[in-house]
């Protein structure tokens, strides 16, 4: 893997001999002999990734040029920290500090000419042992390296897709469903990889089973689980489908305290938890007292790898379900699919298709990810496929089949271009039970510099590119989607990222500080520090470029670099500091000149210093759901900065939530060209050149608006049509009165995905019927006279529609063929809606249908019944006569509804949630009873 580093300190070299920076004479010289030399280990490197965990010679001759490499471009940086940090303090214009600051660069040129000069001497003599007796040559280091766009959206594809699931899956709903009023343990056991977490996610997600569980939570363990954290994320779960806020005291609650809490919650219930794998006994037998049996037919999942842990829990009541491999026709099945994209295998590869699936001993994880390896290989030639089975096929035969996956695994992995293995790698840093935020990871991987630019791209979307090739390489999983369809959050499958974590440590990728007593290498380049500080070694050599915190429980909230390591810390490039017990700036961030991304997410930052200018390379600096509320005007001094991310929610109640705070800056914003995503700024003062100001940043794709004026809007229109790169658009007006002026857009962004639309609208924008990539709409105290839907029934890719205080008619007419895409439709307030008309072809994708405050809305909307894929009906605070008309026992208009598995009536009741249940179970829920909710509340009381 050392040709990452080698192909990112190229381009490095590159650039300092095109900028002509003035060294010493023949350092550039040397620079050109260096840069020749690596380029020419290049082609070898290429493929000594595949041989160099079998032999150790070449694995220590790979990692002697990766430390070169590593060392050449510390020289690079050093020097031009040194000459950033000379040239501030040499500014003064007197003769005396000019003579200084010449006598200081000149040093700082003789220095690093005086490293490189060392550098090329030890480049020389590893290059005299280059490794030509391996074979490696240019030509068999060529590697393929079309993108898997065939295989369709990879954000389509699930993990969950896979044969031979259907018969565990009843097998299992049937042992939930049994007459049985204790409570059940269902331990799913087996080797990493069958598909545990799959086939438990699988039943879990079933409507049937969310309709009989209605409390239900899912609780991931992990091999370093911590009690007290478990417990807490369990109490969280179940609080936020009940539809209240946890108590704030349970982020100081012992595990004893915690237990009995969730006791309480529980005890009146019928539940359903899973426990996602679990590797001790003892975590079981510390969380069952938690658990009640309350004679209600209450189940608990539990998934394993260890035997001893599925007995264990079985022990009193339960059964062990042990999950087998894949028979020989399913593993072909799947291969196959996964392979060649749905078709059957080519005749003339059958034979060795056969041979290398036999490897995978039936390992439905081990299956997927050779397949993706394959996939991108020329099918036309099999001498290619007859050589990847000879790569490892004698290797592999008798061995542990555990050890089998893992070198499947690693051929997957080893196949991979090298700019997809640092960004697999990557994510090594983030804890094994963390979801990774799409966006976050994404402008990580460009920071690290892991991304290579592409003509006509920006960097995002190529690294957008490159995470979905490792989804569909199966290399990665999506956890949560949007409502629009897209990723966003994703994670590694253990195993993969058993592999992976142990090659980053191999290569010394990143060191990973979880506990007090790990082996740390040499120097560290990238640190991940997770729950606590202390685990960190003070007597090592820092390098450091990456440094993350994750769940920190420290105490001190004082956060300082010296606290992490004394030296080392200069060529910082990502300080991620999210989640963080912060509460003010640390004043050393501001001396990181190479910084590129700074997070104080989720801390108590209040205030952003001056000095925050020097950062001149910064390209993303999110202050998301902290406490500032002002940036200063040398924010705009920062031109390289591409995402500008600063808002927060302020919750006076469940029932209410306040509109996002953004924050002030009284600099002229449109100096900050680079900006992609630019939210939310607050424009009441100095609103109109401020909306001015905006029309000159026309590489924004994510554009949010607070606090707007009427007087504003004309200004804002022309702005806006020149963004011509916008893909999100959030407005909202000073108050719910004020009216939104946006109609005299005659070039509307046509590549815009989200709208966000809060305050008046005397009439509906025109454009927006133009815009054809719309996939969401949100509009809040519009108060249209006139029917909106008819603006936006044929937009072609709407998937998610919300309206609040919308519309003052007394009808919504839904017609045939309309709305052919709409997968989630929201309706709150509209107090003068009487009636609902669906027609039969309407909507016909539908799958959540949210209404609520709507007071004179008495009738059940005509043609419900119409709507075949709706997964669930919400209605809050609505009329008692519409709900009687849907109750199960005599409800005129049940039967309108009963192919929908949830269909809920709520009402907010003195401080609390009053749930009934309209399906045929017709139970009534109350708050006290510790119900919670399947679905999120309607995001319309977020925006």
């Amino acid at each position: 893997m050392a040709e990452s580093p080698v192909s990112f300190l190229l381009d490095k070299l590159t650039t300092l001999l095109q900028e002509e920076v003035n060294l010493q004479r023949g350092v550039s010289d040397d620079i050109r002999h260096i840069k020749g030399e690596l380029e020419r280990h290049k082609a070898i490197l290429r493929v000594a990734d595949a041989l160099e965990d079998k032999d150790h010679e070449l694995q220590e001759w790979i990692k002697r040029v990766r430390e070169i490499a590593y060392e050449m471009e510390d020289a690079i940086d050093e020097f031009n920290v040194r000459l950033v940090d000379q040239h501030m303090h040499g500014s003064n214009s007197s003769l005396t500090h000019k003579i200084v600051f010449t006598w200081k660069t000149l040093k700082a040129r003789r220095q690093i000419g005086s490293h490189i000069q060392e550098i090329k001497s030890r480049l020389d003599v590893i290059s005299m042992e280059r490794p030509s007796m391996y074979g490696i040559g240019s030509r068999s280091s060529q590697r393929l390296s079309s993108r898997l766009d065939s295989q369709g959206d990879a954000l389509l594809l699930e993990e969950a897709d896979l044969v031979g699931i259907d018969t565990p899956k009843k097998q299992l709903s049937d042992l939930l469903f049994k007459d049985e009023p204790n409570r059940d343990v269902i331990a799913i056991y087996g080797m990493g990889g069958l598909g545990k977490t799959t086939l438990a996610k699988q039943v879990y997600d079933d409507p049937k089973v969310k309709k009989r569980f209605r409390i239900h939570a899912w609780v991931i363990v992990s091999q370093s689980f911590k009690l007290e954290e478990l417990l807490r994320d369990l109490v969280q779960q179940l609080y936020n489908v009940i539809g209240k806020p946890a108590p704030e005291a349970v982020g100081q609650m012992r595990s004893d305290k915690l237990k009995e809490v969730i006791k309480n919650l529980l005890q009146r219930s019928r539940y359903l938890i899973v426990l996602d794998d679990v590797w001790h006994v003892n975590v079981w037998d510390s969380v069952k007292y938690a658990l009640p049996n309350n004679s209600r037919g209450s189940r608990v999942m539990l998934t394993t790898r260890k035997r001893n842990v599925a007995m264990s829990s079985c022990a009193e009541f339960g059964k062990v379900y042990n999950l087998e491999f894949l028979s020989e026709h399913e593993a072909w099945s799947l291969f196959c699919r996964k392979t060649f994209q749905g078709n059957s295998c080519p005749s003339h590869l059958e034979q060795v298709c056969w041979n290398i699936l036999k490897l995978c001993g039936g390992l439905p994880l081990a299956i997927v990810a050779i397949s993706g390896a394959l996939a991108t290989r020329d099918k036309t030639n099999i001498e290619e496929w007859q050589m990847v089975c000879r790569s490892f096929g004698a290797e592999m035969e008798g061995n542990d089949k555990l050890e089998d996956m893992k070198k499947v695994l690693s051929l997957s992995f080893n196949e991979l271009p090298y700019y997809l293995k640092s960004c697999l790698l990557y994510l090594s840093i983030f804890p094994e039970f963390h979801a990774i935020e799409h966006m976050r990871l994404i402008r990580l991987w460009i920071a690290e510099g892991f991304v290579v630019g592409e003509d006509g791209k920006t960097l995002e979307e190529v690294a957008d590119s490159y995470l979905k090739e490792l989804l569909n390489r199966s290399l990665l999983q999506v956890v949560q989607k949007t409502s629009d369809g897209r990723m966003k959050t994703c994670r590694m499958h253990d195993l993969i990222r058993e592999i992976v974590t142990l090659k980053s440590k191999n290569q010394n990728f990143a060191t990973i500080a979880k506990e007090p007593d790990i082996t740390w290498p040499d120097k560290v380049r990238r640190l991940s520090v997770i729950n606590t500080m202390n685990n960190i070694q003070q007597n090592k050599t820092f390098q450091l470029r990456s440094l993350l915190m994750f769940a920190l429980s420290d105490a001190n909230h004082d956060f300082s670099l010296h606290a992490v390591c004394s030296t080392g810390y200069r060529l910082l490039r990502v300080l991620d500091l999210q989640d963080s017990p912060l509460q003010v700036f640390p004043a050393q961030v501001v001396n990181l000149y190479l910084l590129k991304f700074l997070s104080l997410k989720n801390t108590k930052v209040k205030s952003i210093p001056a000095s925050i200018k020097k950062l001149q390379h910064l390209e993303t600096l999110d202050l998301k759901h902290s406490n500032v509320t002002e940036l200063p005007v040398e924010i705009v001094e920062l031109q390289r900065l591409r995402h500008l991310l600063v808002y927060r929610y302020e919750i006076e109640s469940y029932a209410y939530f306040h509109s996002k705070y953004g924050f002030k800056v009284s600099a002229p914003i449109g100096k900050m060209q680079s900006l992609q995503k630019l939210c939310f700024i607050e424009v009441d003062q100095g609103s109109k050149a401020l909306m001015i100001e905006l029309g000159k940043l026309t590489q924004l794709r994510r554009l949010g608006i607070r606090k707007m004026r009427r007087e504003d809007g004309a200004a804002l229109c022309f702005s806006i049509e020149k963004m011509i790169n916008l893909r999100s658009l959030s407005i909202t007006a000073i108050n719910e009165d004020e009216i939104i002026d946006i109609h005299c857009i005659s070039k509307p962004p046509q590549y815009l995905r989200q709208l966000y639309l809060s305050g008046r609208l005397e009439k509906f924008p025109q454009w927006i019927q133009s815009l054809k990539n719309l996939a969401k709409v949100h509009l809040k105290w519009s108060r249209l006279k006139e029917d909106p839907l008819v603006y936006l029934q044929d937009l072609p890719n709407l998937r998610h529609l919300e309206f609040l205080q919308v519309y003052v008619g007394d009808k919504l007419h839904f017609r045939a063929d309309k709305f052919q895409n709409l997968k989630v439709l929201g309706l709150d307030e509209i107090d003068g809606l009487k009636s609902m008309i669906m027609e039969e072809g309407a909507m016909p994708g539908l799958k959540k249908l949210i209404i609520q405050r709507c007071g004179a809305l008495r009738q059940v909307p005509l043609g419900i019944e119409h709507l075949s894929k709706l997964k669930s009906i919400e209605f809050f605070d609505m009329p008692e006569e519409l709900i009687s008309a849907l109750r199960p026992n005599g409800g005129k208009d049940n039967w309108r509804v009963q192919h929908v598995p949830v269909v809920y009536s709520t009402y907010w009741r003195d401080g609390g949630w009053d749930v009934y249940s309209l399906d045929t179970f017709g139970e009534r829920e109350t708050d006290s009873s510790a119900v919670m909710r399947s679905l999120e509340l309607p995001t319309l009381w977020k925006v």
